[in-house]
This record gives structure tokens, C-alpha cells and sequence, in this order.
């Protein structure tokens, strides 16, 4: 019973984390420094980086699932038109980028195969060395 719990509050909390990237990233996925698009670039870094932290010191692509979800979600829902009429990522090229951006990489770190449970090629296997 304990496990669960434990893993159902960190999957909460990696949703937290992942909707507090996401909405950092999004409201800087515009920048742009000349031709390049600086804020989407340090943006998708941040959040690959987040999922890949998390897929890698956990073991578990639930987590990074759940920071993945809470990215999107937030993404989503900031995306919409405010009460005010104000839109963070507005229908431009570069707001359309951003979403497939981070859906790609959430979908990219969660689909990664586990390699931890992969065997040795047999070559590297000590009883077939020598004689």
C-alpha cells in the first residue's frame, strides 16, 4: 500500500514539475534573436531535459509520462484566450512549432525503450574469451 501511495505522489508531483516547465517554456517559446528562435530552442531543451532527468533517475516512464501530461495540460490550457482576451501562444508558425515541440519530445523520452533490460551481446559474455 505504501508503494502506491509514494508512487501515485510522485507521479503528482513530476505532473507539477512538467506543468511548471511547460508554462515557463511556453511563455518564452517566442523570443527570437534575429532569425533564431532562441526562446523555443532553450524551451525545448529545458523540457527534454526535464523528461530525460526523470525517465533516466527514476527507471519509470510513468513519471515522465505524468510531467509530460502536466507540460501538455498546461500548454493547452494557457493557450486558450484569457478572460481578458489576451492569448500566450497565439496561431503563428512558431506557437504551432512550439505545441508539436513538446509533444514530440514527451512522446520521444516516454516511447524510448528500457535499456536496462536488454542483455550483453554475447561477445562481451567471459566464458567465450580465450581458447
Amino acid at each position: 500500500m505504501r508503494s502506491v501511495i509514494s508512487r501515485g505522489l510522485s507521479w503528482l508531483a513530476a505532473a507539477v514539475v512538467g506543468a511548471v516547465y511547460g508554462v515557463a517554456a511556453t511563455i518564452a517559446h517566442s523570443f527570437v534573436w534575429g532569425p533564431i528562435p532562441l526562446g523555443l530552442i532553450v524551451g525545448a531543451v529545458a523540457c527534454g531535459a526535464l523528461l530525460f532527468a526523470l525517465r533516466a533517475l527514476t527507471g519509470d516512464r510513468w513519471a515522465a509520462l505524468a510531467a509530460g501530461l502536466g507540460m501538455l495540460v498546461l500548454i493547452l490550457v494557457i493557450s486558450q484566450r484569457g478572460p481578458g482576451g489576451s492569448i500566450v501562444v497565439p496561431d503563428t508558425p512558431l506557437g504551432n512549432i512550439w505545441m508539436y515541440v513538446a509533444a514530440g519530445i514527451t512522446l520521444f523520452v516516454v516511447a524510448w525503450p528500457d535499456m536496462s533490460k536488454l542483455r550483453p551481446p554475447a561477445a562481451s559474455d567471459p566464458r567465450r574469451r580465450g581458447a
